[in-house]
């Protein structure tokens, strides 16, 4: 018997305006403009005049260098970060095993099925193999002049370069590879010079630093940080399947660890962002640490949010979590569509907090009583095409409306209507 299932598709949410622009992989919103990490070239960053918040038009826009993506940005006054990593950097890093593979004697099926790609794929892999990548860092931009960007600096780091990072007015702290690392580490950047940011400190995971006799601990890349959050003089970050770390600050020069969490081998999802909320609750400290949905297999967990009391950092623990039925999604399932837990707004400063789910749209939260998570409002988007959404980020403006950017397509500006 055929179960006909209701979606619905939005609770206590108006979408008051939407702008078709190539996907994004972060929003974010600083007085009367919001700014746009795309996914993929040739679209870099895009600066977005919000002041009619009925009708944002892009007025602004930078290209990223060649064979990389900008997707990622932040913005404090009038300097502005954008990372630059190299395009379809894990695939493309599969060429790396060719030469081994060729040395045995393999034939391009056989080296095609070892690296998992289609013969076709080679003629790429190879192209990539013989010119390099060497753009990988971040640049420092002056928006003074929202129309036209004006760059002040481009620092080059190593490998793939920058992901996601946090920054403020006076140091940028940076997730990217650097030579003789496994894996991204963090590194902070005095930014008093924006014309040449200068290093003031790096911090790693026992074991990334193989140039110094350290032992990997993790497979592949799999222990590396994904990014680190300033909170007061804290970093609060998540190191993909290592869990998470938090450092004490207070000594720029020298950060230091001083809690740790990793989760049991059962939780297959990284972890993609952690950070505490900015005021206790019931007179105890918590965090939100939320997986990222990547590569999903039926019959495992989906990448999902755990609730953690932090009141004493040597001894952090889980008390909760909440997770998003299927059951709430019309779109799960269908070829190339992503469901499960991403990312959430990077400040916690009330009890509500909001959350990008890919296909399950955005979600939000009230943690009145962390141990029992309450949805109180949700948005998928209805697409003219019956598209999924793959809802990727998320900011809200001063004026308390939300900012959700799609991986593939739009910026859409929401108001609850609680």
């Amino acid at each position: 018997m055929k179960v006909e299932v209701e979606y619905e598709l939005t609770r206590n949410v108006n979408c008051i305006a939407n702008l078709d622009i190539p996907g994004g992989g972060q929003v974010v919103v600083q007085g009367d403009y919001a700014y746009v990490g795309h996914m993929k070239p040739p679209h870099g960053t895009s600066i977005i005049d919000i002041s009619d918040r009925t009708a944002p038009k892009v007025v602004g826009h930078v290209e990223p260098p060649e064979w990389s993506h900008t997707h990622k940005v932040r913005v404090a006054g009038d300097l502005m970060i954008t990372n630059v990593e190299q395009d379809r950097r894990h695939f493309l890093r599969k060429g790396e095993k060719i030469p081994e593979l060729r040395a045995q004697g393999l034939d391009d099926a056989a080296v095609a099925d070892a690296l998992g790609v289609k013969i076709s794929d080679l003629a790429d892999l190879e192209a990539f193999l013989e010119r390099g990548y060497d753009g990988g860092g971040f640049r420092v931009w002056d928006i003074s002049d929202k129309t036209a960007p004006r760059l002040l600096s481009y620092v080059k780091t190593h490998g793939f370069g920058v992901h996601r990072f946090d920054m403020d007015e006076n140091y940028a702290y940076i997730s990217t590879e650097m030579e003789g690392y496994v894996g991204n580490i963090l590194v902070i950047y005095d930014l008093a010079d924006p014309t040449n940011p200068t290093e003031v400190s790096r911090w790693h995971l026992p074991g990334q630093h193989v140039a110094a006799g350290e032992t990997p601990t993790g497979k592949g890349y799999s222990h590396r940080l994904h990014h680190a959050m300033r909170c007061g003089d804290e970093f609060w970050a998540a190191f993909w399947h290592a869990g998470i770390r938090v450092l004490d600050g207070s000594d720029i020069t020298n950060p230091k660890e001083v809690g740790s969490y990793r989760w049991p081998e059962a939780i297959p999802e990284p972890t993609h962002t952690v950070m505490p909320f900015e005021n206790l609750i019931e007179g105890r400290r918590y965090a939100l640490a939320i997986d990222e949905e990547h590569a999903h297999l039926p019959g495992r967990l989906h990448g999902f949010l755990w609730v953690m009391d932090v009141t004493d950092l040597s001894n952090m623990e889980p008390i909760a979590a909440w997770d998003l039925s299927e059951r709430a999604c019309p779109w799960v399932g269908q070829p190339g569509v992503r469901f499960g837990a991403h990312q959430y707004r990077e400040k916690l400063d009330s009890n509500l907090a909001y959350f990008t789910w890919f296909a399950g749209g955005l979600r939000v939260l009230d943690f009145s009583d962390p141990s029992l998570p309450v949805e109180v409002a949700h948005y998928m988007s209805e697409r003219s095409d019956g598209s999924a959404p793959q809802s990727n980020d998320v900011d809200v403006g001063d004026d308390g409306l939300i900012y959700l950017l799609d991986r593939n397509r739009g910026l859409e500006i929401l108001e609850m209507t609680l």
